[in-house]
């Protein structure tokens, strides 16, 4: 498997030096027309159009695509109505590969979003609005699809994203005073002035231990200064029944943190927003030196913008994507189930803690869960040959780009991945959701098995912004991928994450490689955590020469001194973990299995390993592009 990766990166290296002397050509263009022929001169309007145009090249044989099939795609914003199915009938081959390119980073950009025009100054009464707001709040009429008004979380001027409005201002945050798990409340600080007539649509935003929970609240009763919160099912019975991570109470380092936001009583700083979907108005407070009459205001309608789905016995091949921007997608969920995370923004279905503990592979486990998977920007399932080369993933609302099962020999690299909401990159099957997650996945149709992918010299920075418990690279059941030479920085977790099902069983991951990577400013919010953190046995595994510095020192965490630079976790075995450069030996392994080895890592290693790591040569112009501690936060060590 792996000469087949080599074989293909060298064909794909050819394509790129020699051109498409010998290819089809389909033009794309903001000024063209689907009607048009799809040449240089009359380009088709989408892209759509253009990979069906390819489709029926190939169908019919057509002698033009012996050399391949390039949709040049013209610089412009393409928005998208539905997402872009990629099909096995748009397959190419190794000599006949199919490259979807554009001009480059922020130039050909791939839209969910959608465009909110019509902004006016209110001068009426806003129902619910703090005083100190009046006269500051801009309105415009939010879309309405079908007969419905668009549902959104996200809201993007001049792609700087905004902030739901809230009830305390970012980064401060309240702490819980109690917490029933037998009738499913929480007790809150609330003081006797606050609103209580305008509450509809409010969530809480509460964090424990390693993950965040979002939860829509059904009801507050005022007690004095003090409120108790009840919330919505399904999300209200997995908070209160399931442990692992359950809401914090200590009064050593005191309880669970949490904020209240979407509610127009909160709506009182520049840059904050409410959307009133009974009246389907979007209310906003500029920021200073934003014109909303000028300004570009977008919200996502789409949750996936490009969908790649073969089958096990007809997977997609050889299509890529070069030079595209993917930007501005949805995500739902929080908002209609609620979203309380199990690990890794891997969300419950079911959680609970077992009366009588043990289970088939654990018998000592006195817990179980069952999770399901945020969705993609970009979702990669049973494809192989793919690569995903200089394009950009911007203004997410979840994962950006996520290879979900059946992916073999996918190359992605020389990316930029910012402002998302979840995780950046994610390759591998975690639990099925019919799966307990404890329980070890080793399919029998191996095809199943995310193999020998590539993510390198990708650029992560300003990731997991809403679900901060995500993490920067996340890599579940996988065999053979390589991570090499990324620079992740700014994400409230762990940096890269590798493994699942905290099992010592040997299961379908081995021979994976997390090297030469450059991880930094991780942790902003989160702990029990690392740059890199595995689980489970991952026979053939190695962990070197990566850089790891500069972990923050999160506001709120459950224990201040639970961090790590390198933490191999519950069942990790057959691992090697040598020469990583970080500040300090400050490791963590808990409950492994055997065949672990660890060599060399700490601050004596060798300064060229520490230079090398991050971004090669041909891609640190992406740097332009990294947004690092911008609050100026504490940093736990800090060498640079």
């Amino acid at each position: 498997m792996k000469s087949c990766r080599i074989v293909f990166l060298m064909f794909l290296l050819t394509i790129i030096l020699t051109g498409s002397v010998f290819a089809a050509e389909i033009w794309v263009s903001p000024q063209g027309a689907d009607t048009n022929t799809g040449t240089k001169d009359q380009p088709l309007a989408t892209v759509g159009m253009a990979i069906r145009k390819a489709r029926e090249l190939r169908r019919l044989n057509d002698a033009s695509v012996k050399g391949g099939i390039y949709i040049k795609v013209a610089a412009g914003v393409y928005y998208l109505n539905e997402p872009l199915f990629i099909r096995p009938e748009d397959s190419g081959a190794i000599d006949s590969p199919t490259i979807i390119e554009g001009e480059g980073i922020g130039k050909t950009i791939l839209s969910g979003g959608i465009k909110v025009n019509g902004w006016h100054k209110v001068n009426n009464a806003i129902p619910g609005l703090p005083a100190e707001a009046k006269g500051k709040v801009w309105a415009a009429d939010g879309p309405v699809f079908g007969d419905e008004p668009l549902q959104f979380r996200q809201l993007w001027v001049n792609n700087e994203k905004a902030i739901r409005a809230r009830d305390t201002d970012a980064p401060l945050m309240n702490r819980i005073l109690s917490w029933d798990h037998k009738t499913q409340t929480c007790v809150i600080p609330w003081p006797a002035s606050a609103d209580t007539a305008h509450l509809k649509g409010m969530e809480m935003f509460i964090h424990q231990w390693w993950a965040i929970a979002i939860l829509r609240v059904k009801a507050v009763k005022v007690l004095g200064d003090s409120a108790r919160l009840s919330f919505y099912q399904p999300e209200s019975r997995i908070q209160s029944e399931h442990p692992w991570p359950a809401p914090w109470i200590s009064k050593k380092t005191g309880n669970s943190a949490f904020y209240l936001i979407n509610a127009i009583s909160f709506l009182n700083k520049p840059g904050e927003w409410f959307h009133d979907r009974i009246a389907n108005k979007i209310y906003y407070i500029p920021r200073k030196g934003e014109d909303l009459q000028t300004a570009t205001v977008i919200i996502p309608q789409l949750e996936t913008l490009v969908k790649m789905q073969g089958t096990p016995d007809n997977p997609v091949n050889y299509i890529s994507f070069k030079n595209i921007s993917f930007e501005h997608s949805s995500w739902l969920r929080p908002s209609k189930e609620g979203l309380v995370p199990h690990q890794a923004g891997m969300y419950m279905l079911d959680a609970y803690k077992l009366k009588i503990p043990g289970t088939p592979d654990k018998k000592g486990l006195e817990n179980q869960a069952w999770v399901g998977r945020p969705r993609a920007a970009v979702e990669v399932v049973y494809a192989s040959n793919s690569m995903f080369d200089g394009c950009s993933f911007e203004h997410m609302a979840s994962t950006g780009l996520d290879f979900q099962r059946g992916t073999h020999n996918n190359v992605v690299k020389g990316s930029l991945f910012k402002d998302i909401g979840g995780t950046a990159i994610l390759d591998g099957v975690y639990s099925d959701e019919s799966q307990e997650v404890h329980l070890p996945y080793n399919p029998t149709d191996k095809r199943e098995i995310c193999t020998n992918d590539t993510i390198t010299s990708n650029l992560i920075t300003d990731a997991t912004n809403e679900d901060r418990g995500c993490v920067g690279i996340g890599a579940g059941y996988v065999k053979g991928i390589s991570i090499t030479h990324n620079e992740v920085c700014d994400v409230n977790y762990t940096g890269i994450s590798m493994g699942w099902g905290w099992t010592k069983t040997v299961n379908a991951m081995s021979d994976n490689h997390i090297t030469a990577n450059k991880i930094h400013h991780y942790a902003r919010n989160m702990y029990d955590v690392a740059a890199i953190y595995t689980l489970s046995a991952q026979p053939g595994s190695v962990i070197s020469d990566n850089y790891v510095d500069s972990i923050y020192k999160a506001p709120y965490a459950h224990d201040p001194q639970h961090w790590f630079y390198l933490y191999t976790d519950e069942g990790s075995s057959y691992i090697t973990i040598r020469n990583n450069w970080c500040p300090a030996d400050k490791f963590l392994k808990n409950a492994n299995g055997p065949g672990n080895v660890w060599e060399n890592n700490g601050p004596q290693v060798d300064a060229a390993i520490k230079n090398a790591a991050g971004l090669e040569a041909p891609y640190k112009y992406l740097l332009k592009y990294k947004s690092v501690n911008r609050d100026n936060w504490p940093i736990n060590h800090k060498t640079e």
